[in-house]
């Protein structure tokens, strides 16, 4: 009788004990969850195992810890899964509306190629106007009347050429007949009070 009274005490302590400790280990496991999350880092049972410092065997064997581990890694995947289908429709979004741009830029190109047509047409036409209104005679006149200008403005070329350079040698001449007059002066005023 007082071998069952002694193991019963130690039995419920054993137990309390063992309680107590998975208590504290789910406690752990919690909080490794929590700061995967924070993290964003990818919930699994082995990174669990290590932020918490328990055994795999324990997850497995806990249904509480299972359970904790598997809505994690369920909403981590729903996650996973929004935030690729957020990257897909801002791809979408953007691949759409560089098509709407491709497609403006598209259109201004092509009323501009017809702009560029249709001028380019209208030139052609005026040059075969001009072909067709100049005769041989009024060509070669042209080509004389021309060659004749050039010659007049080489002559004037020249002509200008040479006024400039007697303009200058003007210019130098009067500078030394002002240099010249104002010696003369300087000296009549110097020789005019003693006379």
């Amino acid at each position: 009788m007082n071998t069952a009274t002694v193991s019963e005490p130690r039995t419920a302590a054993a137990l309390a004990a063992r309680r107590h400790k998975t208590a504290t280990a789910l406690k752990q496991v919690h909080q490794a969850i929590a700061r995967l999350r924070r993290e964003k880092a990818q919930v699994s049972v082995a990174a669990v195992a290590r932020r918490a410092d328990v055994s795999r065997t324990f997850l497995y064997d806990n249904t509480e810890a299972r359970a904790a581990i598997a809505t994690a890694m369920t909403e981590a995947g729903e996650r996973r899964t929004q935030v690729l289908a957020d990257q897909d429709d801002e791809y979408e979004a953007t691949w759409r509306e560089r098509a709407l741009n491709a497609e403006d830029g598209l259109k201004a190109a092509q009323a501009e190629i017809l702009a560029q047509r249709t001028r380019m047409g209208e030139l052609l036409g005026q040059i075969r106007d001009l072909q067709s209104e100049w005769s041989e005679e009024a060509i070669q006149r042209t080509t004389t009347e021309n060659a004749t200008l050039k010659q007049r403005v080489r002559q004037l070329t020249t002509d200008n050429r040479t006024l400039d350079e007697r303009l200058k040698a003007a210019r130098s001449n009067l500078r030394f007949q002002d240099r010249r007059a104002a010696d003369l002066e300087a000296r009549l005023t110097e020789l005019g009070p003693s006379t």
